[in-house]
């Protein structure tokens, strides 16, 4: 399954390509606007998502609410569009003043020099974390496909400036309503409080504050990804996924950094005799779900670390490019917490590695083929299969 995003920040909208969806897969528009609802809540969001109201439009891939096995072209428009036209033209002549002076921590100077541009919207209009509405869209529609085969992801913020999430041995469920009902995306209502007190300081203060968040897929089948080339390794797909989202600076798979302070004791996940389709279990999940770049069966577990947004009210010192003058940084509207929409995020790239992984195991035809190719891996695995 492959997917290709375009369109820019302020441009006419957003466009996502959805290559290798099997046939046969309910999908409707509504499922793809309630993920997209969910990007656009949270705490600390600035004043652009009070101008957008994304919705998704379906170009092509679908007939009567059903996949028929070519590419989905999916189109969310931009309601701000009406006030950057000239700006944003296509054609003519240029409009509005050029920005010239770059915001440490952006895209925004290496994209200029990469690319030779001087006028840094530029740069700054794809680079911009608007990009996401349309990964969000394309990843509905992995999510809808993972969940024909029995498979559930969900997410939960783990900290937000500084401020940490307690340990919660809570059913995997009720964690999940409880992050969903929280607009700090944070399972822990005392800690949720004094996250959304940290964003109001750093919005007070002219500033931005980071975080990290959890995404788990729940009732993965095991199987997934392979160690045979460095690059079918399943959590190194899953990394590089999380990394792409825009201000994402770490991932971890399980422990992740966690597992470097301790033993080995403390770290590997035994094996006990038990029900299912391997005929044994794990009292612990350690690994993340994955060990060898292979899916084995538990729920896969990845940690993202997502740095403050780099677009402050009170602008940090740069230089002007076209005069070699000392200038503060430039100001776009931006928000001072984007944590919570980013779990987002997460979930819809993990969506679209595991789908990309089922249908490379077991066929990309018709969702009929693959989970029928899937009941019978599971009969395979049974400890009777083996004689």
């Amino acid at each position: 399954m492959r997917v290709t995003t375009a369109g820019e920040s302020h441009g006419p909208g957003l466009v996502a390509i959805v290559d290798g969806v099997p046939a046969g897969l309910r999908l409707t528009a509504e499922d793809i606007n309630r993920q997209l609802e969910r990007r656009q809540g949270g705490y600390g969001r600035g004043g652009r998502m009070r101008i957008e109201h994304d919705e998704v439009e379906i170009r092509s891939g679908v007939r009567f609410a059903e996949t028929i096995g070519s590419p989905i072209a999916l189109l969310i428009a931009n309601r701000d569009w009406d006030n950057w036209r000239e700006t944003m033209a296509v054609g003519g002549e240029p409009a509005g003043e050029p920005i010239h002076v770059p915001r440490p921590g952006h895209a925004d100077f290496a994209g200029a020099l990469k690319f030779g541009r001087r006028d840094l919207r530029d740069i700054l209009e794809r680079a911009s974390a608007r990009e996401t509405a349309a990964r969000v869209a394309a990843g509905a529609v992995a999510r809808r496909l993972m969940a024909e085969l029995g498979v559930e992801i969900w997410s939960r913020v783990i900290s937000i400036g500084g401020v940490p999430a307690a340990e919660d041995g809570r059913p995997w469920q009720v964690l999940r309503d409880a992050a969903d009902s929280s607009d700090v995306g944070c399972a822990d209502a005392t800690a949720a409080a004094r996250m959304k007190a940290a964003i109001d300081a750093a919005r007070e203060a002219g500033d931005s504050v980071g975080g990290v968040f959890e995404v788990t897929a729940e009732g993965v089948p095991p199987g997934l990804g392979s160690y045979e080339r460095w690059d079918t390794r399943l959590d190194g797909k899953i990394a590089q996924a999380m990394m792409s989202i825009p201000a994402i600076k770490g991932v971890e798979i399980g422990l992740g950094f966690r597992a470097a302070a301790a033993r080995g004791s403390q770290v590997h996940d035994a094996f006990v005799p038990g029900e299912g389709p391997t005929g044994v279990t794990r009292p612990t999940n350690r690994a993340g779900g994955i060990e060898g770049g292979i899916t084995n069966g538990q729920p896969v577990i990845a940690r993202a670390a997502m740095k403050p947004i780099p677009t402050l009210t009170r602008p940090l010192e740069s230089v002007d490019l076209a005069s070699g003058k000392p200038q503060p940084a430039h100001a776009e509207r931006s928000d001072v917490c984007a944590v919570p929409a980013a779990r987002i995020v997460g979930e819809a790239m993990l969506a679209l590695v595991l789908a990309d992984a089922v249908t490379d195991k077991f066929g990309h035809d018709s969702v009929g083929e693959i989970r029928r190719n899937l009941a019978a891996y599971l009969d395979s695995l049974r400890p009777e299969a083996k004689g």
